[in-house]
């Protein structure tokens, strides 16, 4: 498969390599061609890897992986253009964080709208799935990690976007676990869950650990 990574940091770094190891073409986008991290990290990944503005990655793509900053997602997948998105499935594993009081950070879209929502809105012609935004990246790749069970939580509106990215990432990254809890207004939740994820790492330490729910 073809799949661009939007974004140039460690989560689409770590995202992009991985698909590389699985087979898939890889074209990691970012706001201007030949970003100097973008080439490095495509040197490194090898053949299957290449790199260009958000606009050529989306135009290669057959699939696509927001991994922008969240506060700069909405204008970021905008820019890829319209007609490059059209139909296509878009994995946002981003989060609306705001660093500008420090750390930990605030939401800057939260309760009655998500970023999710608003990637859905700002291109309708896209089918956004929101998935992966509860963890850091090592775990995105590589669940069996950590030694105990736990959990990746999906949304969106498209029934057959989120078959799709469930299967890669049961068949391809090896999670067990994919907790489908609704459509794309479901990631005021997931994003929601921020907060709490952050006060755990200061607890902790650091980002070796995921949420589970357990039922009776």
């Amino acid at each position: 498969m073809r799949i661009a990574i939007l974004g140039t940091g460690v989560v689409g770094e770590t995202l992009g390599s991985k698909l590389v190891s699985l087979g898939h073409e890889v074209r990691m986008g970012s706001r201007t061609a030949n970003h100097e991290k973008a080439v490095a990290w495509t040197r490194k990944a090898g053949v299957l890897a290449s790199q260009g503005t958000f606009a050529d990655a989306a135009a290669f793509a057959e699939l696509l992986f927001n991994c922008t900053l969240g506060t700069a997602s909405v204008d970021a997948v905008k820019s890829a253009g319209v007609e490059n998105l059209r139909g296509k499935v878009l994995v946002d594993v981003s989060n609306p964080l705001d660093f500008s009081k420090g750390f930990p950070p605030t939401l800057s879209v939260t309760n009655t709208d998500s970023l999710g929502e608003q990637l859905q809105r700002a291109v309708p012609e896209l089918k956004v799935v929101k998935a992966l935004n509860t963890m850091t990246a090592s775990i995105m790749v590589s669940p069996s990690s950590l030694p105990t069970a736990h959990d990746v939580f999906v949304c969106g509106d498209d029934a057959g976007a989120k078959k799709q990215v469930t299967s890669l990432l049961t068949e391809g990254f090896g999670w067990k676990r994919v907790l489908d809890v609704g459509d794309i207004t479901a990631s005021r939740g997931l994003e929601g869950l921020l907060p709490l994820v952050l006060r755990l790492y200061q607890s902790f330490g650091d980002f070796d650990f995921n949420l589970h729910v357990v039922r009776k």
